[in-house]
């Protein structure tokens, strides 16, 4: 089977390239000099000159409430302009199967949790990340009215909880939370600080998956393409209060701080755990504890030299 893998440099990407069965396949993997999403003429010159036989579609712009924050409307264009771009032109190239990874930012930002797909357009979004959902959004209703309209094209939206892992960014501007939270513990250790800031009172939730953990799912998927939902959440199934992260990754770290609470500091959705009903019948399961899954991305911050 050829598969194009788009976004192949993120945490995603990589992490998938770097599964086990990974080899079974021939993946293509260019970089956005050789494929250039954000070009409609350049989409359509790669997939007419590569006989391909399904597109996982992992690129995207991407960060954490801050980056969110400060550029909405690169994250809102640069997203849209990419899964649009990517998903029309595999049709009109005949490509039948497809997998978007989409973003549990897509539900509403007071909807009842756990999150169901039946939820995704029930209600306002949390503006904080409005424009990246938005984007996410556009695309997943894309990828199932092509769908409808045509059968034999199995356009399919997967929808993870947020990811930490191998390959995960550390930059304090545009980071998501875990890797965030590791940089900044690992910092106040070593700069011997009395305490370490949180946005907000802690009390938060968020579900967390490994990277390399939702990896394995994507290969798991791809055996089973076709008893895949069109829309699916994929998740571990349980979340932690972000007060919970911090001491976790506090225990692992060996740092014996305390916490200062930023009360006037946004943090998104009160919380967001997906409802994996759907997921457990499709028959996968995480195997990555959170403290294990702490561990091995700071050894790989540690060692990579992201500090």
């Amino acid at each position: 089977m050829n598969i194009l893998l788009t976004g192949s440099t993120g945490m995603v990407g990589r992490n998938i390239l770097e599964h086990q069965n990974s080899s079974a396949y021939k993946i293509f993997n260019p970089t956005s000099s050789e494929l250039n999403l954000l070009d409609m003429g350049s989409v359509n010159h790669f997939l007419k000159n590569h006989k391909l036989d399904l597109i996982i579609h992992a690129a995207g712009h991407v960060g954490g409430i801050e980056a969110n924050i400060s550029n909405p409307a690169k994250f809102l264009t640069d997203n849209m302009l990419m899964g649009i771009n990517i998903i029309n032109a595999s049709r009109c190239a005949g490509i039948q199967k497809f997998i978007n990874i989409a973003s549990s930012c897509m539900y509403p930002v007071n909807a009842k949790n756990p999150l169901s797909e039946e939820q995704i357009l029930d209600g306002k979004l949390e503006p904080t990340n409005e424009g990246y959902a938005l984007a996410k959004i556009a695309a997943t209703k894309l990828c199932d009215y092509i769908s409808k309209e045509d059968p034999s094209l199995k356009y399919k939206t997967v929808i993870p909880c947020n990811m930490y892992g191998k390959y995960d960014n550390f930059n304090p501007q545009s980071s998501h939370m875990i890797a965030a939270v590791i940089k900044k513990i690992h910092d106040a250790k070593s700069q011997k600080k009395q305490s370490v800031d949180i946005w907000g009172d802690g009390k938060a939730r968020r579900e967390f998956m490994y990277a390399a953990d939702f990896a394995d799912f994507i290969f798991y998927s791809i055996k089973n393409f076709e008893k895949m939902p069109n829309i699916m959440n994929v998740g571990i199934g349980h979340d932690y209060s972000v007060e919970d992260y911090y001491i976790s990754i506090s225990k692992i770290l060996n740092y014996e701080g305390s916490f200062n609470y930023e009360i006037n500091k946004p943090v998104g959705m009160p919380q967001k755990l997906l409802d994996s009903n759907r997921l457990l019948k499709f028959g996968w399961t995480y195997k990555t504890d959170l403290d294990n899954g702490i561990r091995y991305t700071y050894d790989q911050f540690f060692n990579k030299g992201d500090r």
